[in-house]
């Protein structure tokens, strides 16, 4: 795989905006593309510099826009195209990027191409998808077979995770030869989809988008258990961006990075499947959301966590892919349990203080910089199934309608506004120095103005031991060492940490750090952040290093 990337992702901080829930310009009680440019410049001074749009495609919304009828067209809800052009200029404006959601493995049921193909065996748009003939297949979320709707052809189809999702033919790579619908990866129909998804990327940036976050990017290509097939086909589109979109790039969720990043991405999130273990650190759950939270996760209060379970993995990938591209651990998505949940306001401070510390690229969930709560007991809206609760309208302003959301009337938005008289909002923090949103910033300002805390500096832990909730870790390069120290339990906390003799409190938050013959001293729910002698760290030879290497 190339190394070749956008010097800009060397410096991003990603902010995700679900849209139809962060502003609403225009009283419908939808967000809307118009609302965020509205809010470019919030975003721009919490300190991130790179959006995450979730899909604004035209779609009839079973799976809130992740059933695509139209890739090329903006829904009507949001706008139209000439917005997004617009939101695409007045962001590189503030220097700012946006990364559009690309729904790569499939397209509703109501797609035009579908609609062709299930009506004209002869149809050029049939290859585009899997029919099976009389065998069912099944799909993710469904054990009962598809069936082809209509009586022209019958039959059944295969569909990635809902039903009304039909899959896209990016083929087969072990294929059986009692299946004849099962194509080669090379074969005509499959290497028409790609044709039609480059020109989709195509066209976005060409009116201004900057890259792509790709949905489940691991699951185009079937019967491939190495992944190695799978990686070419991504490896292809990189190899094309990198000629003729240089500053385009490319975000997996793929929740794998030693697969989804030598196979062509620049960043892929550590989420809470294919073995990543983000759950440890939080008890957010990704597909299995709608379970209670673990028991013992690192960020609680009770100090029972070990964060080996998120770290041992996370080692793993990272010291395979650093040279490459970026791991991306974010505070949340709109798949997963808000991180708040089950957690007071003061717990969130070392969860940024994590999230913003580590190498990488980070991610915010758009309100989780003000602690926004996950809302229980929602109806679903548009397949939110568990998901409902982290999807509500953003908290701008108490004193405006719905929070500032939207100008309608209540029983129009799309979901109701936090209704506790004590939700956070982003007007009450502005006016609190203590408040998280501001924390947040002073966090986002600090990776910024020193190296040893951006995306590319290297990071090693210094004390992660069991029985022990402190978390201390190094970031490092050529010019700075600095080492971040976490506890997130309610309780202080002593262990050696001799790395830090003589180093300086750069930054702290709960209580003052105490360092004392070898053994650094945690106030309850605090960290802090130590510079360092400036020398290259060689090998750990402490007793905390010591202890680290025997636990890891």
């Amino acid at each position: 795989m190339t190394n070749k990337k956008p010097a800009w992702i060397s410096q991003a901080i990603i902010y995700q905006v679900y849209p139809q829930s962060f502003c609403d310009s225009n009283g419908d009680g939808i967000g809307d593309l118009p609302g965020l440019i509205t809010k470019l410049d919030y975003i721009k001074g919490l300190g991130a510099n790179t959006i995450w749009l979730n899909p604004v495609f035209e779609s009839p919304f079973q799976d809130a826009g992740y059933d695509v009828t139209d890739f090329c067209k903006i829904a009507p809800r949001y706008g139209t195209n000439a917005d997004a052009q617009r939101l695409f200029a007045e962001a590189r404006q503030r220097g700012l990027r946006v990364v559009m959601d690309l729904v790569a493995g499939h397209t509703s049921d109501q797609h035009p191409w579908f609609l062709d193909a299930i009506s004209n065996p002869a149809s050029p748009h049939r290859g585009h998808y899997i029919f099976t003939g009389d065998f069912p297949q099944r799909s993710m979320f469904k054990s009962t077979p598809t069936p082809v709707p209509g009586n022209v052809v019958g039959g059944y189809y295969v569909s990635n995770f809902l039903p009304f999702q039909p899959a896209l033919n990016y083929g087969y790579h072990q294929r059986d030869p009692q299946k004849p619908w099962q194509r080669h990866p090379e074969h005509p129909d499959s290497l028409a989809v790609r044709c039609e998804m480059r020109r989709i990327m195509q066209f976005w940036l060409d009116l201004g988008c900057d890259g792509f976050r790709v949905d489940m990017a691991h699951s185009l290509l079937r019967a491939d258990p190495t992944g190695e097939n799978l990686g070419r086909l991504w490896q292809g589109f990189r190899a094309w961006l990198d000629e003729a979109y240089p500053e385009a790039v490319l975000l997996a969720e793929w929740s794998d990075p030693k697969k989804a990043i030598p196979a062509g991405f620049h960043v892929d999130f550590f989420l809470g499947f294919n073995a990543c273990t983000l759950h440890h650190l939080t008890g957010v759950h990704y597909q299995l959301a709608g379970k209670s939270r673990r028991p013992h996760v690192y960020f609680e209060r009770a100090g029972e966590g070990d964060i080996r379970l998120f770290l041992n993995t996370y080692l793993e990938h990272y010291t395979a892919t650093k040279a490459l591209g970026y791991i991306s651990v974010p505070t949340g998505n709109h798949d997963m349990q808000r991180v708040r949940r089950g957690r007071d306001p003061e717990e969130l401070f070392i969860v940024h203080t994590m999230v913003l510390t580590l190498p990488g690229v980070p991610t915010i969930y758009y309100g989780d910089e003000i602690g926004m709560r996950h809302l229980e007991d929602l109806p679903e809206k548009e397949g939110s199934m568990w998901r409902t609760g982290a999807r509500t309208p953003m908290q701008w302003d108490a004193a405006q309608a719905n929070l500032g959301f939207s100008t309608g009337a209540r029983e129009q938005l799309y979901l109701p506004v936090d209704p506790a008289p004590d939700a956070p909002t982003v007007a009450a923090q502005e006016a609190d120095a203590a408040s998280l949103l501001h924390f947040v910033r002073k966090l986002t300002t600090l990776r910024a103005t020193h190296s040893a805390l951006g995306n590319d500096a290297d990071f090693r832990p210094l004390h992660a031991v069991p029985d022990s909730p402190l978390f201390v870790y190094e970031r490092f390069n050529d010019r700075q060492r600095l080492a971040v120290c976490l506890n997130p339990a309610e309780f202080p906390v002593t262990a050696p940490v001799s790395e830090l003799a003589g180093a300086t409190p750069l930054f702290t938050h709960g209580g003052e750090p105490v360092f004392h013959d070898g053994q650094l001293t945690l106030p309850g729910l605090s960290c802090a952040i130590f510079e360092l002698a400036t020398e290259k760290p060689g090998t750990p030879s402490s007793s905390s290093a010591s202890a680290l290497k025997n636990s890891l």
